[in-house]
């Protein structure tokens, strides 16, 4: 398996569709940036959210979670997340990953350094959908996320031989999302 620059993205994009919408460059203009780079490519987050609450004293539990843990907010240029909790969000980006590939996703630095965390899972072979973003806000202050802005970095690997079964191939249960979608089992 081998890293990915930038010249074999804008390939494969072309190719598979591999990034809907996709942006052959960086993009700053005072956001934080997002677009293709040297070795993969930065996502934007998308206007919409499920911001952590315990109003109605919900267990947080991944076989049965309850909707009512979070509340929602779309359609804002920004969202506020409370200290010590978390949120989950898309990506603006549909993706579609070749079967050769794999995507591993890590946080940007400039939410890193304001003690933001993010978790994404890896794009797995095969794997088509809008990414779901974990957004943790580990300090005691409430904090700023905004919309339509880069949040983390996806470095694509490719195999010199494909997998035996593919994220298809066993039917993954979260394959073609475009909106948040909550634990499954």
């Amino acid at each position: 398996m081998s890293i990915q620059p930038d010249y074999w993205i804008k390939k494969m994009v072309k190719k598979y569709h591999m990034i809907e919408p996709f942006e052959e460059s960086q993009i700053k203009n005072g956001n934080v940036s997002y677009g293709l780079s040297s070795y993969g490519y930065d996502l934007r987050v998308a206007s919409e959210f499920k911001i952590f609450t315990n109003v109605h004293s919900a267990v947080v539990d991944p076989k049965h979670f309850d909707e009512n843990s979070f509340v929602d907010v779309k359609g804002k240029d920004h969202v506020l997340i409370p200290p010590n909790s978390f949120a989950l969000a898309r990506s603006q980006e549909y993706f579609r990953i070749p079967r050769s590939v794999l995507g591993l996703c890590i946080g940007k630095s400039t939410y890193a350094r304001c003690g933001i965390i993010v978790n994404v899972t890896p794009l797995q072979p095969e794997w088509e959908g809008s990414l779901i973003i974990e957004i943790s806000n580990t300090t005691t202050l409430p904090a700023k996320i905004y919309s339509g802005e880069g949040i983390a970095h996806i470095i694509f690997f490719e195999a010199t031989e494909v997998a035996e079964k593919s994220y298809k191939d066993i039917s993954g249960m979260y394959s073609g999302q475009k909106s948040i979608v909550l634990p499954r089992v």
